[in-house]
C-alpha cells in the first residue's frame, strides 16, 4: 500500500472556479501582485459555500478538484503569476480559508497544476515583448527572433498545439525548471492543497515530470498527482517514477455513446482491455467522468435522458475513480460554440437548480451510487471480469478476495431477463439498489434487470 492509496476510495466533485463562481470573463490588468493596488480581488469564491458544499458532502463526494486558480488573463489556463490565485476570484488568504473549511468536513482538495504554458501576460514573458534578446527570460520560451507573429512582438514562439495565447515554456530549462517546482511547493506548504492535476501531461517533458514530482512528494508524501492523457499510454506518465492517475478519456466516450448506439460491447471492450486480467491498466486506479469543463455536458451528448441513471451506476461501479462535474449532478445540459467553453462553465444557483432539476431523481441516485461503492470495498479495490455483454444488456463482477460485486445494466424500456456466470459468488447475493436477493444455482445467477436501470449484487 502507498502512501496516496486512500485516493483510491475518492469520489471526486469536479468544479471549474472561474465558471462556477461567476467572474469576470477577462482580467482587467492581469500580472504579478502590485495590480492590486488598482484592481484588489474579489472574494467570489465565496460562492463556494456552505450550502454548495453541505450539498458535495451529501452527494458522498469526499474529494473536490478545482480548475485553473492561478492568476490568468481569461479562462485560467493561461497563467499571468503562479504564486497568486486570480484576482477575479478572491486572494490567497480567501483560497487558503476554503482548504480549511473544506479539509473540516473531510473533503480533500487538487488544484490543477498549469505547468507546460503560460498566457501573454505572463510576467517573464512579458520582460521579452519588452526586452528583445537582451531579456534575462528569453531562454525561458521556444523564440525565434528571425521572424515576427501577428502580435508584433518582433519574435515568434511556440504555442500550445499551435494557439499562440499560449506561449510553451522550455521545461528543459533548469531555471523554468525551478521556478514551476517552488510554484508546486508553494501551493502545497500554504495552501495545504492534498493533490495537482497536471494540465496536458500527455505532453509536458518526461524528465521535468519526474523532478516536479519526486519535489512534490518529498515536501508531502500523501501528495496525490494526476495527470491529463488525452491520447497515448497512460502508465507513460501514471508510474512509478512520476504521477498516481490519469485522466480516462478512452472510457468517456464509451460511457454514453455506448448508450446512444445501443452497444455495449464498445464500453466493455475498453473494460477488458485497461482492467481484465492481464489489462494494460489493471493495478491503476483512473480518474472516470462522464464530462467535465473541456466538453459537452453529458445530458447534452446522451440521446435518452433515462439512460443517464445505468451511465453514472457504470460510472460508480467501474474500476477507477469516479468524479462528477459540477451541475451535471442535476443533469444539466451545455454544449460547446467553436472554441468557446462558457456553456459548459456556468455559474449555477443550488437553491433553484435542487428544486427544479432538469432530470429528476439523478442527483438522489448519484448519491445512492456513491454509498453503494463507500460500502463495496469489492467496488474500489477489486478485479473486473466479464460476465455478459450484448447490445442492449451487459454485466461484469468486480472481486476482492471472497467478496464480490456484481453490476448489471440494461438499456431496454422493458425488462430484460439474462442470466450470468456467478463462480466465485455461491450462495446469496443481495440487490443493493432493488432490495431483493438471488440464489446461485449451479453457479448461475438468473436476473430481472428493470428497464433503462441496473443492479449491483454483493454478497
Amino acid at each position: 500500500m502507498t502512501n496516496t492509496d486512500n485516493f483510491n476510495e475518492a469520489f471526486f466533485y469536479s468544479i471549474y472556479p472561474l465558471g462556477f463562481c461567476g467572474a469576470l470573463y477577462a482580467n482587467p490588468n492581469p500580472g504579478r501582485h502590485d495590480f492590486f493596488t488598482r484592481n484588489p480581488p474579489q472574494n467570489r469564491l465565496a460562492a463556494i459555500s456552505d450550502s454548495w458544499l453541505d450539498h458535495i458532502c451529501s452527494l458522498g463526494a469526499n474529494a473536490v478538484y478545482f480548475g485553473p486558480l492561478f492568476e490568468s488573463t481569461y479562462h485560467g489556463y493561461d497563467t499571468a503569476d503562479y504564486f497568486w490565485v486570480d484576482r477575479r476570484l478572491g486572494t490567497n488568504g480567501d483560497f487558503a480559508r476554503l482548504v480549511e473549511k473544506m479539509h473540516r468536513r473531510g473533503i480533500k482538495v487538487v488544484v490543477d497544476g498549469v505547468f507546460n504554458h503560460v498566457g501573454r501576460n505572463f510576467w517573464a514573458f512579458a520582460d521579452v515583448q519588452k526586452n528583445g534578446q537582451n531579456s534575462p527570460y528569453k531562454d525561458w520560451f521556444y523564440l525565434d527572433f528571425s521572424r515576427n507573429n501577428h502580435f508584433n512582438d518582433g519574435f515568434c514562439y511556440r504555442g500550445w498545439e499551435g494557439c499562440l495565447d499560449l506561449v510553451q515554456l522550455n521545461l528543459q530549462n533548469p531555471a523554468v525548471k525551478q521556478h514551476l517546482i517552488d510554484a508546486a511547493l508553494y501551493w502545497i506548504e500554504n495552501f495545504k492543497i492534498d493533490g495537482i492535476r497536471f494540465d496536458v501531461a500527455y505532453m509536458i517533458d518526461r524528465q521535468f515530470l519526474a523532478e516536479i514530482s519526486a519535489a512534490c512528494r518529498r515536501a508531502k508524501s500523501d501528495i496525490w498527482l494526476l495527470g491529463e492523457m488525452i491520447h497515448g499510454t497512460y502508465t507513460e506518465i501514471a508510474n512509478g517514477a512520476m504521477l498516481d492517475s490519469a485522466t480516462n478519456y478512452e472510457c468517456y466516450k464509451g460511457l454514453y455513446s455506448s448508450l446512444n448506439d445501443k452497444n455495449y460491447f464498445e464500453i466493455a471492450y475498453a473494460f477488458k482491455r485497461q482492467s481484465a486480467n492481464g489489462g494494460i491498466y489493471q493495478h491503476l486506479h483512473l480518474f472516470n467522468f462522464a464530462d467535465n469543463h473541456d466538453v459537452d455536458r453529458v445530458a447534452s451528448k446522451i440521446g435518452k435522458k433515462a439512460h443517464l441513471f445505468p451511465l453514472y451506476l457504470m460510472l460508480f461501479t467501474m474500476p477507477g475513480i469516479p468524479s462528477v462535474y459540477y451541475g451535471s449532478e442535476f443533469g444539466i445540459e451545455g454544449v460547446k460554440t467553436g472554441a468557446k467553453d462558457e456553456n459548459v462553465r456556468p455559474a449555477i444557483d443550488l437553491a433553484q437548480i435542487s428544486a427544479n432539476p432538469p432530470v429528476a431523481g439523478l442527483a438522489e441516485n448519484i448519491k445512492r451510487f456513491a454509498q453503494i461503492r463507500k460500502n463495496t470495498p469489492a467496488l474500489v479495490n477489486g478485479n473486473y471480469e466479464e460476465l455478459l455483454v450484448k447490445n442492449e444488456q451487459f454485466a461484469y463482477k468486480r472481486q476482492l478476495g471472497d467478496k464480490c460485486a456484481i453490476a448489471v445494466f440494461n438499456l431496454n424500456d422493458n425488462f430484460a431477463e439474462i442470466t450470468v456466470p456467478a463462480h466465485g459468488a455461491n450462495g446469496t447475493l443481495h440487490d443493493q439498489l432493488g432490495g431483493k436477493n438471488y440464489t446461485v444455482q449451479n453457479g448461475m445467477l438468473t436476473l430481472q434487470v428493470p428497464p433503462n436501470w441496473g443492479m449491483v449484487l454483493t454478497n
